[in-house]
């Protein structure tokens, strides 16, 4: 078996049996042994804060209780942290016994982060996924199908889109979004020969989270060639030309203008 097969069984194994799993994509919701945690059991919305907050800095080393209140809470005192910290571990660990340590939020002092060997979580997974699919790409093209496929598999939409105003969210989201279109036009490029269809309908995924992704629109252009429909593929391009002129003023780039010059050149 090779190394990249053992880590897509690991990824998910893992989810599978995880005692805590996180959703970030398209909504926000928490999975406690299989069972969905119901909103109320949170309280009051500060400590779901605090949980997002750590998951998105997640791959930080553990961040200082001030430091993490500074980037959460404009007014805070000391207290707001103690009481969503306790809700945090509370309702992750409803049968921890007292004066034990909670085991999915690790504490250092008076520092804090999350446990990723304990707790799921789709985003990081989503990346995992799609390393995998990278690092296979020239290798293995079957593990990079079956990585991309299911990084594309865990992506529901935004990162915490009810948080979308919040500055702490915005850098995870934009590097999820930018991974997943990298997933969907690589996956698209694999298949463009032995399944144009689904090429096309991969390229118009990543077309409805950017519009302008130029790598999409060619990707689509190749797909109607392999298909035979070069109207659609000329047709493509002049949508491309379209929106990138309307959202930045500019033409599409000579790679894309190589393509359709092939294009029109064909008999």
């Amino acid at each position: 078996m090779s190394d990249f097969l053992q880590q897509l069984q690991a990824l998910q194994t893992f989810q599978e049996n995880a005692q805590i799993r996180i959703e970030t994509l398209g909504s926000f919701c928490v999975w406690r042994n299989q069972q969905k945690i119901d909103n109320k059991e949170w309280g009051r919305d500060k400590t779901v804060q605090l949980l997002q907050y750590f998951v998105s800095n997640r791959q930080r080393n553990a961040l200082h209780k001030e430091k993490i209140m500074d980037g959460l809470w404009e007014d805070w005192n000391d207290r707001d942290f103690k009481v969503a910290l306790h809700g945090i571990n509370k309702t992750l660990e409803p049968e921890r016994p007292s004066r034990t340590e909670p085991i999915f939020i690790l504490r250092q002092g008076v520092s804090y982060q999350i446990d990723l060997e304990k707790v799921w979580i789709d985003v990081e997974a989503l990346e995992k996924y799609i390393i995998i699919g990278n690092e296979a790409f020239t290798s293995d093209n079957s593990i990079s199908k079956t990585a991309y496929k299911a990084a594309i598999d865990l992506y529901k939409g935004s990162y915490l889109p009810n948080r979308i105003y919040e500055d702490w969210t915005s850098e995870e989201r934009e590097k999820t979004q930018l991974s997943i279109l990298g997933a969907y036009v690589t996956l698209a490029e694999i298949l463009v020969d032995e399944n144009p269809l689904e090429s096309i309908r991969l390229a118009q995924k990543a077309l409805a989270i950017d519009n302008t992704w130029e790598d999409a629109y060619r990707i689509q252009m190749k797909a109607y060639i392999v298909k035979g429909n070069r109207p659609q593929a000329i047709k493509t391009y002049m949508k491309c030309e379209v929106i990138l002129e309307e959202e930045y003023g500019i033409s599409p780039l000579p790679e894309t203008k190589k393509l359709l010059k092939q294009i029109e050149e064909i008999s």
